[in-house]
């Protein structure tokens, strides 16, 4: 049975490949992942972009695991010598946008899923979510399902690690700032230049270290990537607005990184979103414990994924390489699908 799972799989991440699925365009997509279901007999519902199905003998009296990844993708780079939507196979390798991220997770999901649908007296609940808007942090994604879907007491999310246990993953907080000041005419030097109170405030997001660091995931880091100010070359500007992107560990939630940057700096700052927060799962928890049991290492994932608006534990788990998204020519390894269906059966399996 896994065998033939894994030929239908790797076909299907082909299927994917080959239809355009840019984040909110995903209907295409959408649709193969029905006919996954729907070939394979299990009930399925949709909402906007995103599939999502139970297992046959749902029990509300047990713990429910969530397997998610999604079927977006962002935009192929200028840097492609490969037509990004023609699914090629050469020396071992499967090319094609969204092979890697996280399409040859999002396969290997659906097999494992179907693997364990009709099985029963399971100790676990098993629901499944092939979402949209993922690689956008779109409002029609996975945080829309979890209205949705049943409650959740755990996650894995499918993502490229090469099938190593992501057990914490960094939170995003982008902060839209503004030093203030008053303008005047630069050869009198009469104002209070915005561009130098910035420099301070800069100075402290450049220097300032959070004094709690994460096992996992070490510090929180801060970096002003945009900034812009002034109208002309002899008028001191009384508004200098720059952006800071900060990736938050588990040792802070995003609010209460954001209350000590307003107590820290002079300037005018504005959260885009408070709802990007760090994940994380113990390492002590049977899932954990079943993929060290099979040879798997734990670490602290710097990238950002739905786990993100994911309340519970969650972990992240997928073959293909993080390395290789948003890569032009991008592609996964086909005994990576392989892989990555048989560690997903073997690890659930030393939990159910």
């Amino acid at each position: 049975m896994t065998d033939q799972l894994t030929k239908e799989a790797i076909e299907l991440l082909k299927k994917l490949i080959s239809k355009q699925s840019f984040s909110g365009e995903e209907n295409e997509t959408a649709l193969l992942i029905m006919q996954w279901f729907s070939g394979h007999k299990i009930k399925f519902e949709s909402d906007k972009h995103n599939v999502w199905a139970k297992n046959k003998h749902f029990d509300t009296a047990k713990k429910t695991i969530l397997l998610n990844s999604h079927h977006d993708t962002v935009k192929p780079n200028k840097g492609y010598t490969k037509n990004p939507f023609n699914p090629e196979v050469s020396n071992g390798k499967l090319y094609g946008l969204g092979s890697n991220d996280a399409g040859g997770c999002l396969v290997s999901l659906l097999a494992t899923f179907t693997y364990f649908y009709e099985r029963n007296n399971l100790k676990y609940n098993f629901v499944i979510v092939a979402s949209a808007e993922e690689e956008s942090s779109g409002p029609n994604g996975l945080n829309s399902m979890l209205k949705i879907i049943p409650p959740i007491d755990f996650a894995i999310i499918g993502e490229p690690t090469l099938m190593q246990l992501a057990i914490a993953e960094k939170g995003l907080l982008v902060l839209d700032c503004e030093a203030k000041g008053t303008p005047g005419h630069a050869a009198h030097g009469i104002g209070d230049n915005a561009i130098y109170n910035a420099i301070n405030d800069i100075n402290w997001f450049q220097n300032f270290e959070f004094p709690i660091q994460s096992d996992t995931l070490g510090k929180v880091k801060m970096t002003v990537t945009q900034i812009k100010a002034g109208s002309q070359h002899n008028v001191i500007p009384a508004s200098c607005n720059y952006v800071v992107d900060i990736r938050v560990t588990d040792a802070y939630s995003n609010q209460e990184v954001l209350e000590i940057i307003h107590s820290n700096v002079k300037s005018t700052v504005v959260a885009r979103s408070l709802r990007l927060n760090a994940s994380s799962i113990p390492k002590n928890h049977p899932v954990v414990q079943a993929g060290i049991k099979l040879g798997r290492e734990t670490y602290g994932s710097p990238t950002l994924s739905d786990q993100a608006v994911l309340d519970c534990p969650s972990l992240k788990l997928g073959p293909g390489q993080s390395l290789r998204s948003h890569t032009a020519d991008e592609f996964i390894y086909i005994k990576e699908i392989e892989e990555g269906i048989d560690l997903y059966i073997k690890i659930l399996k030393e939990i159910l």
